[in-house]
């Protein structure tokens, strides 16, 4: 017995599913600056809240990133979080702000306060105008004409804390668990609208593979608490 198939349409409609498959990828990849501006305000907003938290359980290493007696408060932070998308991908930078607020030893502000402190750069201070420098010593309070140095500004602990807190959050918690809790993790691996438009690009091909990947990708939801 002898049976003939007529293998076009079934051919047709392969070559489509394919089609679709690489447009599908293909479209992804036009939607991937989209994306990644999304990822980078979202990690932005929970790296500030994550550097807010540490701050308060950590005050002494991180109380020179926020305004005098206000640590880990977001509206009294002396840093700017920023990111860039590029074509290598997704870059976070910090930068600091200048302080505005006056201690309680002091009676001008301390502008660099956050850049200095965290660079542990030494600090000069010297009288003006011929009048003494008061502040709060070991023994009590002490008056003096003579400039004093501060080699370690804000004490040994802030030292780099910054920096390392900033790190900690992207090579750590970035990975175990902002992924995760912003519902990245789950979207990025069961791509639905792959499978809702699979009928329709098994007939239109490559073009519908596009626009279905583009939307997907552009659409992610980044959760952020």
């Amino acid at each position: 017995m002898l049976v003939n198939m007529d293998t076009k349409m079934f051919t047709a409609q392969m070559n489509n599913i394919v089609n679709y498959s690489f447009g599908f990828l293909e479209g992804v990849q036009k939607g991937k600056k989209i994306f990644l501006d999304k990822l980078g305000k979202g990690v932005i907003e929970a790296l500030s809240q994550y550097v807010d938290v540490e701050a308060r359980s950590n005050p002494k290493a991180l109380h020179h990133v926020y305004e005098w007696n206000q640590v880990g408060s977001p509206s009294s932070r002396l840093f700017d979080l920023n990111y860039t998308v590029s074509n290598v991908g997704l870059s976070i930078n910090s930068t600091f702000r200048q302080s505005r607020t006056v201690s309680e030893n002091m009676t001008v502000p301390f502008y660099n306060k956050a850049k200095i402190m965290e660079n542990g750069i030494p600090v000069t201070i010297s009288p003006t105008r011929g009048q003494a420098l008061r502040f709060n010593g070991p023994t009590g309070e002490v008056f003096t004409r003579k400039p004093i140095k501060v080699e370690s500004p804000g004490g040994d602990e802030v030292f780099g804390s910054f920096e390392s807190t900033v790190d900690i959050f992207i090579s750590r918690y970035f990975k175990q668990s902002f992924i995760r809790a912003s519902g990245l993790y789950d979207y990025i691996k069961k791509p639905k609208l792959y499978k809702t438009n699979f009928k329709a690009g098994s007939r239109m091909g490559r073009g519908k593979g596009i626009e279905t990947g583009f939307k997907w990708i552009a659409n992610a939801t980044i959760g952020v608490e």
